[in-house]
C-alpha cells in the first residue's frame, strides 16, 4: 500500500477537493439524479448516498482510496465525486474511478480536465508506471469518454462483480501506461483547450 497524501489539484475550471465531512451536504444535493448511477457499482443518491459518503470516507481513512470531491470553478459548485483507488506502491499503479458528475456537466470540460489533473498527478507527481479505468461493458458513454482520453481498452472482466442493484457485471479494463503519458497528455491539454 502506497501512502499518498490526499492533495487539492487545482485546474482552470475544476479543483478536486480531497473528500472532507463538509463536503457531505453538497455531495448529496449533487447525487440525487438517478440518471447518474445507471452503470453504476454503487449508488449514492436518496437513503444510500450515506453509505457511499460513509464508505469513501473511511476507505480514505485507511489509505485504501483517495476520494475527491469535484468543485466547478465558475460557480464554485460540487458537480461530482471521482478518486484514485486500487493502489499499488509495489508495481506503481493506480486506478481511477467512481467518477460521476452531475449530468449538466456530460460533454464538457468537467471530466477531460478532472482526467487531466488526476493523470498528470499520478505520472509526474507519483511516478506511477500504469492507470487504470474500468467501466461496466453496458455503459457506452463511459468507454467513449475513456477512450476519447486516450486510455487503450485491453479486455473484458467477465462476471467480474454484483452491483447493488444485484446485476453481474462484466467490467472493461482501460490503461494508459507511463510511456504514453506525453502523448495523451499533449492531446488532453489540446482538448481542453478547444472546450474552453
Amino acid at each position: 500500500m502506497m501512502n499518498i497524501n490526499a492533495t487539492k489539484l487545482q485546474g482552470n475550471h475544476v479543483v478536486l477537493e480531497p473528500l472532507q465531512p463538509t463536503h457531505e451536504n453538497e455531495l448529496y444535493v449533487a447525487a440525487q439524479d438517478q440518471a447518474i448511477w445507471t452503470y453504476t457499482g454503487s449508488k449514492a443518491y436518496g437513503p444510500q448516498f450515506k453509505h457511499w459518503f460513509d464508505s469513501a470516507y473511511v476507505k480514505m481513512s485507511k489509505n485504501q482510496h483517495i476520494p475527491f470531491a469535484v468543485r466547478r470553478l465558475k460557480d464554485n459548485k460540487i458537480v461530482g465525486s471521482t478518486r484514485y483507488y486500487d493502489i499499488e506502491s509495489e508495481h506503481k499503479r493506480l486506478t481511477i474511478g467512481y467518477t460521476w458528475y452531475i449530468p449538466e456537466t456530460w460533454g464538457t470540460v468537467i471530466n477531460p480536465e478532472c482526467k487531466y489533473l488526476l493523470l498528470k498527478n499520478a505520472f509526474e507527481l507519483l511516478q506511477m508506471n500504469r492507470v487504470e479505468f474500468c467501466t461496466d461493458v453496458r455503459n457506452v458513454r463511459a468507454r467513449a469518454a475513456i477512450r476519447k482520453i486516450g486510455a487503450t481498452e485491453e479486455g473484458v472482466l467477465r462476471n467480474h462483480m454484483i452491483t447493488t442493484d444485484g446485476v453481474l457485471r462484466n467490467t472493461v479494463v482501460f490503461s494508459i501506461i507511463n510511456s504514453e503519458w506525453p502523448t495523451v497528455k499533449s492531446a488532453l491539454e489540446q482538448r481542453i483547450q478547444n472546450l474552453m
